[in-house]
């Protein structure tokens, strides 16, 4: 039985609640400085675990869609996350990572025709001014390159989500097969760039392998399966506004386990992006939209639309 849209959205958000804990897994249990073989470790193992139970493979041009979208949504997005997370306080780097509804709108707009409202832009002006509130009074000095990894790394999954919404999925494949592609296809091309540039993996001791194990099953596996469904059938903005929820968690996690406060400013700024969350999903579709064009849409659902529009507007003449 098909979701209801609560439930759907619902599920979706799972996907930033669990990665507003990476920051932490990160800092407490992981080996320090090694971004791009962490990012490795995220990515590849769940990613071989999806192929193993979709058994689907690319086909066509597939195999070139899928490493584009590997390569945005995880091989670059990835290790930039991991570098600005290691070179400046997660507060920061949640303030320039919350800017990705905006950039999202704007790219919706260059590569969906979807022509961006007043209403989307505020919206995503207030998370960013809500989530700022939030972590930005605790967030410390700037780091040059931290700040420039935490703006790639939001343009970056910016651009895979948009592209996953405007390219579909090719005929009987699921979100299963479609994540699992491109955790595989980033976490193949971290792997030569972990060994070139960090060297052999580093010892891991019990906590280290329990951290990498959440961040590769929960953290990865299920929230991406989750994100990529979620993608397929709501809105790239709808999708996108529910990003705010990671430094929300992030800051929930930081005062429950790591002692850290949350004063009366962070609590108004949290009430303000979990408010923009809530107002980015009921933001009415754009006239013209069509429902099954989404990324888990076949392209045959894509050809017998398009066939019904023009049969429609044959009639309405």
């Amino acid at each position: 039985m098909a979701a209801t849209r609560p439930a759907l959205i619902a599920l979706t958000a799972l996907a930033p609640v669990s990665w507003g804990s990476t920051y932490a897994v990160t800092t407490e249990f992981l080996p320090p400085d090694r971004p791009l073989f962490t990012g490795l470790m995220r990515a590849l193992p769940a990613g071989l675990l999806l192929l193993a139970l979709a058994r689907e493979l690319p086909r066509g041009a597939w195999w070139g869609k899928a490493a584009v979208l590997g390569a945005l949504n995880i091989g670059a997005f990835f290790p930039l996350l991991f570098l600005a997370a290691y070179r400046m306080p997660g507060g920061m780097a949640a303030v320039v990572g919350s800017v990705g509804p905006l950039l999202v709108v704007g790219l919706s707009t260059l590569l969906l025709g979807q022509r961006p409202t007043a209403r989307s832009v505020l919206t995503g002006v207030v998370a960013a001014s809500g989530v700022s509130l939030v972590v930005l009074e605790a967030a410390g000095g700037l780091d040059a390159l931290g700040v420039l990894a935490a703006l790639a790394s939001t343009a970056s999954m910016s651009t895979g989500t948009v592209l996953a919404k405007r390219w579909g999925r090719p005929d009987g494949v699921g979100p299963l097969a479609l994540t699992g592609w491109q955790l595989t296809a980033g976490g193949l091309l971290v792997a030569p760039l972990a060994l070139l540039v960090e060297g052999a993996p580093p010892a891991l001791d019990g906590p280290a392998i329990g951290g990498y194990l959440y961040l590769a099953l929960a953290n990865t596996a299920l929230a991406y399966w989750l994100w990529f469904r979620g993608i397929g059938r709501l809105s790239a903005t709808q999708v996108t506004f529910l990003g705010p929820l990671s430094p929300l968690t992030a800051a929930v996690i930081g005062w429950a386990a790591l002692g850290e406060a949350l004063g009366p400013v962070q609590l108004a700024g949290m009430a303000l992006a979990f408010g923009a969350t809530l107002a980015g999903q009921w933001a009415p579709r754009p006239r013209g939209a069509v429902a099954v064009g989404g990324p888990f849409s076949s392209a045959s659902q894509k050809r017998r639309k398009d066939s019904m529009d023009l049969t429609d507007a044959a009639l309405r003449r």
